[in-house]
């Protein structure tokens, strides 16, 4: 059985056009693009196609739009993973955003392994009838069924009326506008735009997550934790909102820091300056001062 699979192995080299022809015919969907099944309720089917009864129908979700209700379904496929000892890890965190690499290349490991299980065939599996227990999973036949008012309308009517056949003036086939398909093509290529925008974002922030965290760990060392500087860096990184009011006493604690430190030092430098001054005479006097301050019951 095939719960572990390289990457050299032929099932990641399917295309994404027969992943389709055997998710829509295994489970009589019309699904486009393997990323459509990132929900994780197609996922749950096809392991219930696989292994039937072992997967809870009623605990999927056709209808998930959120990321919440997506993980959801994840978590049913993860439980069954683990009563069938499948190893395979699960990306929910890719698979959810719907990006089409991950999605293609977890949809191929489905098929290899449903194919290892079931010998590529499910000949007594109902896939719409199973799909009654589903949150959604009615709206979710009725979207791939194929519309059969309109194709009995259209065969009945003929037979209905032979005799006007040739009465009735032909009518013209109305051909879709052309505006539909280039409107469908142009919202691709502002999806697939934002998805790059979005890895890219990704990237940066990941970037410079790093970089704070670097600086984390620098002002956590013992020996310049206890600093003004580094008392400031942390007040800024763990602000839990954006106030410009926290820079402002980052700034002031640096400041008064600053300022006892050059009082410190006027002192020091005053006082070595008046000792310097001071006369030879008074040098002695002082020291006799202090010689004789030390203790007034000592006789010489």
């Amino acid at each position: 059985m095939a719960t572990n699979i390289g990457m050299m192995d032929g099932a990641y080299f399917v295309g994404r056009s027969e992943i389709l022809a055997w998710i829509n015919s295994t489970l009589q969907l019309n699904l486009s693009k393997v990323e459509e099944a990132c929900s994780g309720a197609v996922h749950c089917q096809l392991m219930d196609a696989a292994h039937p009864g072992m997967v809870p129908m009623h605990k999927v979700n056709f209808d998930a739009k959120s990321e919440y209700d997506m993980i959801q379904n994840y978590k049913v496929l993860q439980d069954v993973f683990n009563k069938l000892k499948i190893t395979k890890h699960i990306e929910v965190s890719k698979l959810v955003k719907g990006r089409p690499l991950d999605n293609l290349e977890f949809m191929q490991w489905m098929k290899r392994y449903c194919d290892s299980v079931s010998g590529g065939g499910h000949h007594n599996y109902n896939p719409m009838e199973r799909r009654e227990a589903c949150k959604g999973g009615k709206d979710m036949s009725k979207k791939s069924a194929p519309p059969q008012s309109t194709r009995s309308s259209a065969t009945t009517a003929p037979k209905s009326h032979p005799s006007r056949r040739s009465d009735a003036p032909p009518t013209a086939k109305t051909a879709k506008p052309p505006s539909s398909t280039v409107n469908v093509s142009a919202y691709d290529q502002q999806i697939t735009e934002l998805k790059l925008t979005m890895d890219s974002l990704e990237k940066e922030r990941d970037f410079y997550f790093a970089k704070l965290r670097d600086i984390e760990i620098l002002c956590q060392i013992p020996n310049i934790s206890n600093l003004p500087v580094v008392d400031a860096i942390q007040r800024i990184l763990y602000a839990a909102e954006e106030d410009a009011s926290i820079l402002e006493e980052a700034q002031a604690t640096l400041m008064k820091s600053d300022s006892q430190k050059r009082k410190s030092i006027v002192n020091v430098d005053v006082d070595v300056a008046a000792s310097a001054t001071l006369s030879p005479r008074q040098r002695v006097s002082v020291d006799s001062d202090v010689h004789c301050s030390v203790s007034p019951l000592m006789t010489y």
